[in-house]
């Protein structure tokens, strides 16, 4: 499975329900959370839910606060980014994360990392691709 753009998020970013400028600019805020190899996303998934979140220690529910690195524009596409985000000395196995709109738990993607990731007593660390028009996380633009 790849990431997934949920078509709620779609609709919803047309419909004007989002704002990825920074939190200091008006900006929505997002989260992250983490889920087992038990969870089940597809592109009609639609808000956070904690069925099959992960739990441990340095974890919990909801995830954690993302860091917007606000809205850019190059070579005619749009893009936002997040900064890295760590789970402190946690003992998680995660397969999937979740970003989604803090204040109302819109489904924004689904991250799939390719396979179960863990950490024991450490750093569970989520890298984003680079703030650029060809990597960043969500890009709009020309094909």
């Amino acid at each position: 499975m790849a990431n997934i753009v949920p078509d709620s998020f779609k609709t919803d970013l047309l419909k004007g329900k989002f704002s990825f400028d920074t939190s200091g600019n008006s900006g929505s805020t997002f989260n992250l959370a983490l889920y087992t190899s038990s969870a089940s996303f597809s592109t009609s998934t639609t808000a956070y839910s904690n069925s099959n979140e992960v739990s441990g220690t340095g974890y919990s529910a909801g995830g954690q606060a993302l860091t917007n690195l606000g809205v850019a524009v190059s070579s005619n596409i749009a893009f936002v980014d997040f900064a890295d985000e760590t789970f402190t000395s946690a003992t998680i196995t995660a397969r999937f994360g979740l970003i989604y709109k803090n204040s109302s738990n819109e489904a924004v993607l689904v991250l799939d990392f390719g396979g179960d990731k863990t950490s024991t007593n450490g750093d569970f660390t989520v890298a984003f691709p680079a703030a650029t028009s060809s990597a960043a996380i969500i890009r709009l633009g020309d094909a």
